[in-house]
C-alpha cells in the first residue's frame, strides 16, 4: 500500500512516491499551502511554478521559495516534486499563434448564418484570441457588412472569415472569394471541403509574394477543417498545377504567384474535425489526431516546406479535460464551436440558448444538411426541444423516393404543408425563385429543367430557414428549430453545473475560453504532479469555474 502522509483532517492532498533527490525547500512556512482552498490556490498561479514539500509530516504547495542542493539546514524541506510555470499562452505551438498574432492557440470555429457573430468575434479578438465570422448561409452584401463592422472594430485583427464548400452554388464560392479579396482578408476558415477548388487556390495564391530578401512571404491564410485522410491529402500538397494555370490563364493570379503556390501547401493548418456540430463524420479525435499528424510528417518529408502545415482539434472540446487530452494528443490548437453557440454574443436567440443550456451528451442527432441536401450529407443538430432532426430526415426519404413533387401521394403531400411547411408547395416555390434569383440564378434554371431539382429546392427552403427561425427566435416554429450542436454543449453543462456558468446569461465568449484554458494549465500540472507521487482530493482533481475570468 502506498503510504499516504496527509493527515486525515488535511486530507486534500498526500505523497506515496520518493523525494526528489539531493534537493531541499526553504521559504516561510507561511507560504506554504495546507488547505484545499490553498492548494487549489497555488495550482491557479499558473505563471509560477508548483512546488510540493514536506513540513512535519503535512503535504504543501508553494509557489515560492529556494531550492536547496540538499535538504539540511535551518528550515529546510523536503522537495518531494515540482513543475514550471504554465500560462496559457504557453498551451500549444507558438507558431500557430505567431502566424495569427494571437494570446492563445485557440480559437473558436465559425458556425454558419451569422450564429458565430460580429459580436462574438469583436469580443475573441480584443481579447487576442482568434474567431471566425460565420459567413455561409449569407448573402453577399451581408458578409460585406460584417467585414466592415469587423475590421472597424479590430483594425489589427485577430478574425477570420469562413467559406463553406457549396457544390451546388459554385457562383456564391466566388463571390465570396472576390468580396475577401477586395477587403484584404487575411484569415480563412475553410469547412465542408471534399477537394481543392479553384476559389480557394486563388484565395491563396493571391496573397504569395517575395521579400526584398528573397523569402516568401504569405499574406492569405488558410484554416480548413476536415475529418478525413484522403481529402486531407489534397490539401497538404501545393495546389494543383492546372488550376494554377488556368487561374494564370484568366487573369486572377500573377506568373510569381502561380510560381510560389507550388512552393507551399494549400493550407497553413489542418483543424481535424471529430464528433461536432453541423458537417460531421461523428470521428473519435484520439484516433483522428495521430493519424493526421502521420499523414502532415509524410507530406513535411516529401515537400520541405519552410513551415510545416499545423494539426489542430475540434469536436468534443467543451472541457478543461478534452483540451487537455487534445494537446496531450499533439494538437497544435484546439477549436470550440458548440459552446460558442450558447454565449451571450453569439447570434443564436435566447430560447436556443435556454434549450443549449439544458442539452446532455445524448441530446443530439443527425439530419439531412441544407447545403448539400442532394448527397446525402447530414449535419449533427440539437434532437431536445425540436422535431426538426425527425421531420429532416423525412424530406430527404421523400426526396430520395419520389422524382418531383407531383409524385408525392396527397396525404403526405397534405401533412407537409399543413403541419411541416406551414405553406403550399406554390407559395414555397414563389419564395424560392425570389431567393435565388438574387443569390444564384443558375439553381432555377436547373429546377425548371428537372421536377426532382425542383424538389431539392423546396425542401431546402425548409432545411435552410429552420436555422434562421432558430437565431431569430422564430415565434411558433420552435419545434423546426435547427440547432447546430455536438455532445461537447452536454460536456460543458455537465461541467458548468452548479456553478455561475450553468445560468445562459452568465455565459461570456471570452469567459469561456479562458475557463477552458486556464482549467486545462491547471490540470495538466496537476497530472505532473501526479506522476511524481502527488496524491489528491477528488475536488482537487476537478476544475471549476468559480468566478469570470474575461
Amino acid at each position: 500500500m502506498p503510504l499516504d502522509l496527509t493527515p486525515s483532517s488535511l486530507a486534500s492532498i498526500g505523497f506515496a512516491g520518493q523525494p526528489q533527490a539531493n534537493f531541499g525547500w526553504q521559504s516561510p512556512l507561511a507560504a506554504l499551502a495546507l488547505v484545499e482552498d490553498d492548494l487549489r490556490r497555488a495550482l491557479l498561479t499558473l505563471d509560477k511554478p508548483v512546488y510540493a514539500v514536506r513540513s512535519d509530516g503535512q503535504v504543501g504547495l508553494a509557489n515560492m521559495g529556494a531550492l536547496l542542493p540538499a535538504a539540511s539546514g535551518p528550515g529546510s524541506l523536503d522537495l518531494l516534486a515540482s513543475v514550471p510555470p504554465l500560462p496559457i499562452d504557453q498551451l500549444g505551438d507558438p507558431a500557430f499563434r505567431a502566424a495569427y498574432g494571437v494570446r492563445c492557440a485557440y480559437y473558436a470555429g465559425a458556425m454558419a448564418n451569422a450564429i458565430s457573430s460580429e459580436a462574438l468575434v469583436i469580443a475573441l479578438g480584443k481579447a487576442g484570441i482568434l474567431a471566425s465570422f460565420g459567413a455561409a448561409g449569407l448573402s453577399p452584401a451581408r458578409i460585406e457588412a460584417a467585414i466592415e463592422r469587423i475590421q472597424a472594430a479590430l483594425p489589427d485583427g485577430p478574425y477570420a472569415f469562413y467559406l463553406i464548400y457549396s457544390p451546388n452554388e459554385p457562383a456564391l464560392e466566388a463571390r465570396t472569394v472576390e468580396l475577401y479579396l477586395k477587403h484584404n482578408l487575411r484569415i480563412l476558415e475553410a469547412s465542408a471541403y471534399l477537394s481543392v477548388t479553384p476559389n480557394l487556390v486563388r484565395y491563396r495564391a493571391a496573397g504569395l509574394s517575395l521579400a526584398p530578401d528573397g523569402t516568401l512571404q504569405i499574406r492569405n491564410r488558410i484554416i480548413v477543417k476536415l475529418s478525413r485522410l484522403e481529402v486531407a491529402r489534397r490539401f497538404l500538397a501545393p495546389a494543383p498545377a492546372d488550376m494554377l494555370k488556368t487561374l494564370l490563364q484568366e487573369g486572377k493570379i500573377s506568373e510569381e504567384q502561380a510560381r510560389l503556390a507550388q512552393q507551399v501547401p494549400v493550407v497553413d493548418d489542418v483543424t481535424v474535425e471529430a464528433d461536432s456540430a453541423g458537417h460531421t463524420d461523428n470521428r473519435p479525435l484520439v484516433c483522428m489526431v495521430p493519424a493526421f499528424l502521420a499523414l502532415r510528417d509524410e507530406f513535411q518529408a516529401k515537400h520541405h516546406f519552410a513551415q510545416p502545415v499545423r494539426i489542430g482539434a475540434a469536436g468534443g472540446i467543451g472541457t478543461p479535460a478534452a483540451a487537455l487530452a487534445a494537446f496531450m494528443l499533439g494538437a497544435a490548437y484546439v477549436v470550440t464551436g458548440s459552446v460558442n453557440q450558447a454565449c451571450v454574443e453569439s447570434g443564436a436567440s435566447e430560447f436556443t440558448r435556454g434549450l443549449l443550456a439544458k442539452t446532455e451528451m445524448a441530446d443530439v442527432g443527425m439530419a439531412p444538411a441544407a447545403d448539400m441536401f442532394e448527397m446525402g450529407v447530414r449535419v449533427q443538430v440539437l434532437k431536445r426541444g425540436t422535431m426538426f432532426a425527425m421531420r429532416a430526415q423525412k424530406l430527404y426519404e421523400l426526396y430520395s423516393r419520389y422524382e418531383s413533387l407531383e409524385d408525392i401521394p396527397a396525404q403526405e403531400r397534405e401533412r407537409l404543408e399543413s403541419q411541416v411547411f406551414k405553406k403550399d408547395f406554390s407559395a414555397i416555390w414563389n419564395e424560392t425563385v425570389g431567393f435565388f434569383t438574387e443569390r444564384d440564378p443558375a439553381q432555377i434554371e436547373r429546377a425548371n429543367a428537372n421536377p426532382k431539382d425542383k424538389m431539392a429546392l423546396v425542401f431546402r427552403w425548409y432545411l435552410g430557414l429552420s436555422s434562421r427561425w432558430s437565431n431569430s427566435g422564430e415565434k411558433g416554429r420552435e419545434m423546426d428549430y435547427q440547432i447546430w450542436c455536438g455532445p461537447a454543449m452536454g460536456a460543458f453543462n455537465q461541467w458548468t453545473r452548479g456553478t455561475y456558468l450553468a445560468e445562459p446569461a452568465n455565459r461570456q465568449v471570452v469567459d469561456v475560453a479562458l475557463q477552458l484554458l486556464s482549467g486545462c494549465a491547471y490540470l495538466y500540472r496537476l497530472q505532473m504532479l501526479k506522476l511524481q507521487g502527488l496524491r489528491f482530493s477528488t475536488q482537487l482533481e476537478r476544475y471549476l469555474p468559480v468566478q469570470p475570468l474575461a
